[in-house]
């Protein structure tokens, strides 16, 4: 599985064997990023591709140095389950 900034489209993709299976959509607010949507196609549903999806995006904005706001319900419970994360994320 490969996850890729797709800027043009402003999200975050996972790719299973060269297909798209999901993203994480974003906005720009005031110079953040706001993580607004998660959508993961419903053949992959079930299989990890949410959560690899979710630390592909978080792994490369931390990497970046980046901080984001988060408003998607899924990455919200995922924060809640991985809180090495929590440096990514820009509280309110």
């Amino acid at each position: 599985m490969i996850v890729e900034e797709n800027p043009a489209r402003r999200r975050f993709e996972i790719l299973v064997d060269d297909a798209l299976a999901g993203f994480i959509g974003y906005q720009v607010v005031s110079g953040t990023m706001v993580l607004a949507h998660t959508e993961v196609d419903k053949q992959f549903e079930g299989k990890g591709v949410g959560s690899a999806l979710a630390r592909g995006t978080l792994d490369q904005l931390r990497d970046r140095g980046e901080q984001v706001r988060v408003t998607c319900p899924f990455l919200l419970a995922f924060l809640d389950r991985h809180p090495e994360y929590a440096s990514v994320v820009v509280e309110d």
